[in-house]
């Protein structure tokens, strides 16, 4: 594997991980009773985006990692499947 398709795997394993984290422990300005004028009441009250960015990072980082080494240290690929799932 090269080193751009590397970066270009790990860019859609971050956005689909952080897409994935995106709404965990948000509570809305409805919820917490600060409604900030000029905006919906559903809005995050406090969205946390610079810890969710520094999670999503180490956990596609773990993603990666085990995708790197099923594909290139065990040699497992998509051709594969097919001996690992009984019946397909």
């Amino acid at each position: 594997m090269g080193v751009v398709s590397a970066l270009a795997i790990y860019f859609v394993i971050w956005w689909t991980v952080l897409f994935a984290i995106l709404p965990m422990g948000v509570r809305s300005q409805a919820e917490t009773g600060d409604i900030v004028p000029g905006t919906v009441h559903s809005a995050p009250a406090a969205p946390a985006l610079g810890r969710k960015a520094l999670l999503t990072t180490l956990i596609s980082a773990l993603v990666f990692g085990a995708f790197y080494a099923s594909t290139q240290i065990f040699g497992f690929g998509l051709d594969d499947l097919p001996r690992i799932i009984p019946g397909t």
